[in-house]
């Protein structure tokens, strides 16, 4: 079963330099760390997850990433990451540049509002959705723009950004290949690798 761990180990070059943006608890560095013998940086403002970073041994700074990345110089990282952090951004798309800016390649992922569960709640109960993937309150949710990977494309094509390769995670219907199929309907998270 694909996982964004896996997907994202198979875009990265041994030996490169990666920025981590929003990068939790450090455990996708940590591993690519191991796997990929990187020198990987992460940013983080959650003081716990950056507790969790330090006691893996990765590298992070507290920053909040909606103050930008000035301090970053142009093309200093081979790939900047950003995993389930964008829908929580003032300004998503300037973040995008910004990656870019700092990064040969960028990869993304976001949850895929457009899921079929996501649409059924909506649809049925009347409510916003609480699911795996999705698993906050509507008044706690870290997530301030719900878009589906095709609202993403649209953006990445008006910002001129290039889509190198793109992949689409859906759980059970991954071993159906809906998510394939549809990817707008049954794939619950979406993997973008980025070139300006």
């Amino acid at each position: 079963m694909k996982t964004i761990g896996s997907v994202v180990s198979g875009w990265i070059k041994p030996a490169s330099r990666v920025l981590d943006l929003g990068c939790g608890d450090g455990a996708l560095l940590e591993h690519l760390s191991k796997s990929h013998n990187i020198r990987g940086y992460g940013l983080e403002i959650n003081h716990q997850s950056i507790n969790a970073c330090i006691a893996r041994g990765v590298n992070v700074i507290d920053q909040d990433l909606n103050n930008g990345l000035d301090n970053f110089a142009d093309q200093s990282f081979d790939t900047v990451l950003m995993t389930q952090t964008l829908q929580t951004l003032r300004y998503p798309h300037i973040a995008l540049d910004e990656m870019l800016r700092i990064g040969k390649q960028c990869i993304v992922t976001f949850p895929n509002f457009g899921h079929w569960r996501t649409r059924g709640v909506l649809a049925l109960k009347g409510r916003m959705p609480v699911t795996k993937q999705l698993s906050y309150q509507w008044y706690d949710t870290p997530n301030i723009h719900f878009f589906t990977y095709k609202d993403f494309e649209i953006l990445c094509q008006q910002r001129n950004i290039s889509i190198v390769d793109k992949t689409f995670i859906g759980g059970l219907s991954s071993d159906l290949k809906l998510d394939v199929v549809w990817p707008n309907l049954f794939s619950h998270t979406a993997v973008y690798n980025l070139k300006k």
